[in-house]
């Protein structure tokens, strides 16, 4: 496929400096892209690239423009231009039109028209398919759920009985949506299971990483509210709540009836405890470890940097000491005033 850069401009609403007849045919990195390809510029860091650079056209701001001799097309932010354009080149496959004839849908389970829902996909009684969505293979749908209009849902993704889906969403290979949540009561005997009774509502376009799993809440619902995104291997346990907006990066995990802001960007590996609250508008570094709620806005860090292994037994050993050198500090202060 072939796009005149004159196109692109008119489409996306970009300003095109340079010769609008020229095509590309794909989008490319920097210091890789060839002159059928678009790449782009968003961090000054790489501005020395730039005169390396054989790319048809180069997306910029209009500060960096001067720096390429070449096509450009001018975006007040160059990463979401190049998304948007990335996408009309990305490949798709393509799905299975109609029901594949080795699909079990139950008689009472409502699939509209245009929905494509490929082998071996399993969907159970009372379920509503809307119309556009794709189901790929080996896809398990339980009872009483509903999926949204135009959805993707990849190949081993399971979602459990009881579950809505909004329209647009994405769910990637293997994740589990609606299982039980980590519910026990303490017995004299044992510990008991506490019935996880509510379900799991995901919003508008949406997307869930692979193997990540959505835990169904015990007696109210897990939600995720429009334009959430997780990425892969992350764990949402139930009833939490998570704002619209909010970014989780991998192998994240938040506790039992925690709720999370608006607009959050959490890195990867970050752990939040059950029950807190994270207002609007945080950024959560990677590996942090959130024990108390956040009320304020901002940026927030936790664990040590990495050090040598025998420097990190040393300052291990210092923190030990700490209590007792405050406390020390404590009693001088109280002789000082004296």
């Amino acid at each position: 496929m072939k796009i005149k850069l004159s196109a692109l401009a008119q489409q996306f609403e970009l300003k095109l400096d340079g010769n609008g007849n020229d095509s590309i045919t794909g989008v490319s990195s920097l210091d890789k892209a060839g002159q059928e390809q678009l790449s782009f510029l968003a961090n000054t860091k790489y501005t020395s690239q730039l005169k390396e650079s054989n790319a048809g056209v180069i997306v910029v701001t209009e500060e960096m423009k001067d720096s390429f001799a070449g096509n450009k097309l001018i975006a007040a932010d160059p990463y979401v231009a190049f998304a948007k354009i990335a996408s009309l080149f990305q490949h798709n496959d393509k799905p299975v039109k109609g029901i594949h004839s080795t699909s079990v849908i139950a008689k009472s389970a409502t699939i509209e028209d245009n929905v494509c829902i490929g082998p071996m996909c399993i969907i159970g009684e009372n379920c509503h398919v809307l119309s556009g969505t794709v189901l790929e293979a080996r896809v398990t749908i339980g009872n009483d759920c509903v999926i949204g209009k135009n959805c993707i849902i990849k190949p081993n993704a399971v979602i459990i009985y009881g579950c809505k889906i909004g329209d647009r969403v994405i769910i990637h290979p293997g994740a589990i949506i609606g299982a039980d949540g980590f519910g026990l009561a303490r017995d004299v005997d044992g510990w008991i299971k506490v019935p996880q009774m509510g379900g799991v509502r995901i919003g508008n376009d949406c997307e869930i990483g692979a193997n990540t799993t959505i835990d169904r809440g015990t007696m109210d619902d897990t939600i995720l509210e429009d334009d959430v995104r997780l990425d892969n291997q992350i764990q949402i346990a139930h009833n939490v709540s998570i704002g619209k907006h909010t970014v989780m990066a991998g192998c994240s995990a938040v506790a039992g009836s925690a709720k999370i802001g608006k607009n959050c960007l959490i890195g990867g590996g970050v752990g939040i405890i059950g029950h807190l609250e994270v207002c609007d508008g945080v950024t959560l570094q990677s590996m942090a470890l959130v024990t108390r709620s956040i009320k304020k806005p901002g940026s927030y860090s936790s664990v040590s940097p990495l050090q040598e292994t025998h420097e990190w037994r040393r300052s291990a050993v210092r923190i030990k000491q700490l209590d007792k050198i405050a406390k020390r500090i404590a009693i001088l202060e109280k002789k000082n005033r004296e």
